[in-house]
């Protein structure tokens, strides 16, 4: 039997870190090789297998990541934009892989991302659930058997505490639909409608974003035609489906040669 994959987690004591170093302390193909939050934070030099909420992992919750990372390593991102392109730098130098789920990059902050990523093996998608990484094959498969008079409009709905919006997973939806569609989603895409705008015209693909309660994240694409809709719809009941798909990609992108790829890489589609 192979030896477990040593992963570090970013953004540790945050819920999604929290969670990703429970799951990935029960999976007997993973281990915790470190964890890493922002300085100041409570979480630093505590336990990462307390912070999580359970039994010690002999694992301290450290600032930074160059002086615990390592090539063997992959390293699970979910933090905020600056803080996802300082731990790419650190982890394409040392060539360590990288998982990163952070969203509210802007076009700027995405392309040095990708850059690094380039330059090691990484994952980077704007959502980790398997189920999401379906809809968004099924959606562009709809906007290409429907004709154009079949109009496509995203609703997203998640909690009030999300920092970003649109959402990232709705706007990666927005452009499945646009390159199903042979479109430029940065032309197609309108994320917001205020006031006397006119009718809607007929190449735009809408994006609106809702917040409130304690909602992980619902994504709906309709297509409305004349006479008929079609909804396509993906509810997240638990963070654990973002989770599990981060720790799904981070066993599969610790072999793989240097390259950026997406979650439909990872389930093979």
């Amino acid at each position: 039997m192979s030896e477990p994959i040593p992963v570090v987690v970013c953004g540790a004591a945050g819920r999604m870190g929290r969670l990703l170093l429970a799951l990935a302390r029960e999976d007997a193909g993973l281990r915790v090789a470190g964890a890493v939050e922002a300085p100041g934070h409570a979480a630093v030099g505590r336990d990462a297998g307390e912070v999580a909420g359970g039994a010690r992992l002999g694992v301290p919750v450290v600032t930074e990541l160059g002086p615990i990372c390592r090539a063997e390593q992959v390293v699970i991102d979910f933090t905020v934009p600056a803080a996802t392109l300082a731990h790419a730098r650190v982890a394409s130098e040392r060539g360590a892989a990288l998982v990163v789920g952070t969203t509210g990059l802007d076009a700027g902050e995405d392309r040095e991302l990708r850059t690094l990523a380039a330059r090691t093996r990484a994952v980077i998608a704007a959502n980790f659930s398997a189920g999401v990484t379906v809809l968004a094959e099924l959606v562009a498969q709809a906007a290409r058997l429907l004709d154009p008079s079949f109009e496509a409009e995203i609703v997203e709905l998640h909690h009030h505490g999300k920092k970003d919006a649109p959402s990232g997973t709705a706007l990666a939806l927005g452009r499945a639909v646009a390159a199903a569609r042979g479109q430029d989603f940065t032309r197609a895409g309108v994320l917001q409608r205020a006031g006397l705008v006119g009718a809607r015209r007929p190449e735009e693909i809408g994006v609106v974003a809702l917040r409130g309660g304690d909602v992980v994240g619902d994504h709906t694409v309709v297509f409305a035609g004349l006479g008929e809709r079609l909804e396509l719809v993906h509810r997240a009941q638990s963070r654990d489906c973002l989770a599990r798909g981060a720790l799904r990609a981070a066993r599969w992108v610790a072999a793989r040669p240097p390259g950026v790829y997406s979650m439909r890489d990872v389930l093979g589609l």
